[in-house]
């Protein structure tokens, strides 16, 4: 049986990711399997605060870096 090598996220790709992800994606960002991830939100346990919409779960980007210590790049100022 071939299984496949855990992978997590590098800086790059967690930059790039959206304001809010889903649960699945959150867990690759850390390196945690998504039956794990889905646990963990159920028992709100999950190491980031998790939001409940609808069905889905939802982790925003913020909380993903700042547990992992990335820094969010600096945004421009909105011309006045």
């Amino acid at each position: 049986m071939k299984t496949q090598p855990a992978r997590g996220m590098q800086p790059a790709e967690l930059l790039a990711l959206p304001a809010a992800v889903d649960l699945a994606t959150a867990a690759r960002a850390l390196n945690v399997g998504r039956t794990t991830a889905y646990d963990l939100a159920k028992r709100g346990q999950f190491p980031v605060p998790t939001l409940r919409l609808g069905v889905q779960y939802r982790v925003r980007r913020a909380d993903l870096l700042n547990l992992l210590g990335i820094e969010q790049p600096a945004t421009a100022s909105p011309a006045a």
